[in-house]
């Protein structure tokens, strides 16, 4: 299925609505071969940041899992789809199609898929409570775990300081993370060629820089309150 003509010169309800439509029909096939592994059988699945239309999206590897992963729920909590990415560079290889392939099996299989939108995946915040191919979209829920725990599900880029008062910026820390990977999957080569174990360079500068582990902290602190408030 070739998905790289015309949908990213769409308009941002009618891509979205375009995508699912061609990817409908996945479901009928499986991506990603049988083998002799196990199904493993999960209560529920989170997956979120996988950032689907990047090179940097390790597709292969998630639809594998998918495929021999299965759940009652799963909840896709965020940039699972990089929108931003896509209207900078169409990039949706055939490891891409298989993810959603395996995703839509699952819904064809019962499984209660719940998509709830990131910043990268905005476009399809215009679609929240409605559902794609069996695929329920919302802002946030509340899910409750087997042993009564409420866990607050949605994604943090409304608690981005960044995100809400400079998007632009946020669009340029993408850009030189984007830039980043690139050099890191550069040096990945090189250490593989000399017999050396993987080591991140992106990884190495996010923690590097003392002002993003502040940030962070302060971040994941705001997000438990308002997790706690809402209990």
């Amino acid at each position: 299925m070739d998905t790289s003509s015309d949908l990213p010169l769409m308009g941002r309800g009618l891509w979205f609505e375009s995508a699912v439509g061609r990817f409908t029909n996945l479901s009928t096939r499986r991506a990603v071969p049988h083998d002799h592994r196990p199904l493993r059988t999960h209560r529920t699945i989170f997956i979120s940041d996988t950032h689907l239309g990047t090179k940097g999206c390790k597709a292969e590897a998630l639809a594998d899992f998918l495929a021999h992963n299965e759940c009652e729920t799963l909840f896709l909590v965020g940039d699972i789809v990089d929108g931003w990415q896509l209207k900078r560079r169409w990039l949706w290889p055939e490891a891409h199609t298989q993810v959603v392939a395996e995703i839509l099996r699952k819904v064809d299989g019962g499984t209660r898929v719940i998509f709830v939108p990131g910043n990268h995946d905005e476009f399809a915040r215009d679609y929240t409570g409605r559902l794609f191919a069996g695929i329920e979209i919302i802002n946030e829920t509340v899910h409750l775990t087997a042993d009564g725990k409420r866990f607050l599900v949605l994604h943090g880029d409304r608690f981005d300081g960044v995100i809400a008062c400079a998007k632009w910026l946020a669009h340029v820390g993408d850009w030189a993370y984007g830039v980043a990977l690139s050099w890191n999957e550069l040096l990945f080569k090189a250490r593989k060629a000399m017999g050396l174990p993987y080591w991140s360079l992106s990884a190495w500068l996010k923690h590097k820089v003392k002002n993003a582990v502040e940030y962070i902290s302060c971040y994941e602190e705001t997000v438990a309150a308002e997790a706690r408030s809402g209990a």
